[in-house]
């Protein structure tokens, strides 16, 4: 296993120490199509040895948007190298923005030809953002999870149960969470996040697939006593507070992504595991997601899709447990990523 190399991310004057261990395992498990990663042993799944080398040209497609640390320019967009230490800047010929790099329709032939012509920074000196920022729709799925049905002794639900939460949600994937003042239920739940390519409407099952552009790592973040209390019952405000929905830490091409469907996904608080699943367990899959969502709703590219989440949320354990000031949340998906973001107080 390769041993992990503590690099800093820098936000703001702040630097979040951040390992690299699990990334670089991710991204050569995606790229051989082998599931390998360290916290996979309660799935029985074999970890593999492998050196990485950091290149000029990356055989992996994982963009990423980003700023410099030192001038603390506008947003840019980058491909994030097969070991995860080094970014290159695309940002000249497709701008700053995933969403209108995915917009231009350029193939990843297109985007490797880029990247044999620039150079790549090394990522300590860049502050990594959400994959993408400002979709016109972040859709969700409720009890898509057997575990999480479970924990709720809710019976598997015959329809998905989809809610919404509004783009203002979306931080990075080392940003602060802020525990606002007006609730004392917040709660995690991680997810795999989908993201749309191509404008999809009326999309038959078999189809559905072709509209995805590719995932990324998602937490979404609940103050329950808003979700299920207060608002009326309605869960618009419990799940759509400022900076309650980290993203990242890059946006994986699905190319890179064998089987969406079986992917160990897990979350920690404070170094104490809470959530361990896997999306196996997915109740409606993402393109039966993708053809019921556009019966009616269309999804534009850039759009994202939260998949739902498996068993071991705060509010269903005995007693229930919910986020602090100081907390640290880790969220990973196998092949996708990890996301580590700290809870503040609101101020």
């Amino acid at each position: 296993m390769i041993n992990a190399t503590s690099i800093a991310l820098r936000r703001g004057g702040t630097a979040a120490a951040y390992s690299t261990g699990l990334l670089s395992s991710s991204i050569g498990a995606a790229a051989s199509g082998s599931n390998t990663s360290s916290w996979l042993k309660s799935h029985n799944v074999g970890v593999t040895s492998r050196r990485f080398i950091s290149q000029s040209t990356p055989k992996t497609m994982r963009f990423v948007q980003f700023r410099s640390v030192a001038t603390g320019e506008k947003q840019r967009l980058g491909v994030l190298s097969d070991d995860g230490t080094r970014v290159s800047d695309i940002s000249d010929r497709y701008e700053g923005d995933l969403i209108t790099f995915i917009r231009s329709g350029a193939s990843l032939d297109e985007v490797k030809a880029t990247l044999s012509k620039v150079d790549a920074v090394n990522v300590e000196n860049v502050e990594l953002l959400a994959p993408v920022t400002n979709p016109q729709k972040i859709l969700c799925v409720g009890l898509n999870y057997s575990g999480h049905c479970e924990e709720q002794n809710k019976p598997i639900p015959k329809e998905p149960m989809f809610f919404s939460k509004y783009a203002t949600t979306i931080v990075g994937p080392h940003d602060d969470v802020i525990a606002h003042s007006i609730t004392d239920q917040i709660d995690w739940e991680v997810e795999l996040a989908v993201i749309i390519g191509k404008r999809a409407k009326s999309v038959a099952k078999a189809n559905a697939m072709d509209y995805v552009f590719g995932y990324t790592v998602a937490q979404d973040i609940s103050a329950r006593d808003w979700q299920k209390q207060r608002n009326g019952g309605q869960f618009l405000i419990g799940k759509s507070m400022d900076t309650f929905c980290p993203l990242g830490p890059a946006a994986v091409h699905k190319s890179l992504v064998k089987d969406p469907h079986q992917l160990a996904i897990k979350c920690s608080v404070n170094g104490v595991e809470k959530q361990n699943g896997n999306t196996s367990e997915l109740i409606f899959r993402i393109d039966d997601i993708i053809e019921r969502v556009t019966q009616s709703i269309t999804l534009l590219p850039g759009d994202v899709i939260l998949t739902g989440t498996p068993a071991g949320v705060g509010m269903h354990r005995k007693p229930a447990e919910f986020l602090k000031p100081s907390d640290v949340i880790d969220s990973e998906i196998e092949g996708i990523g990890k996301i580590k973001n700290k809870v503040v107080a609101d101020s």
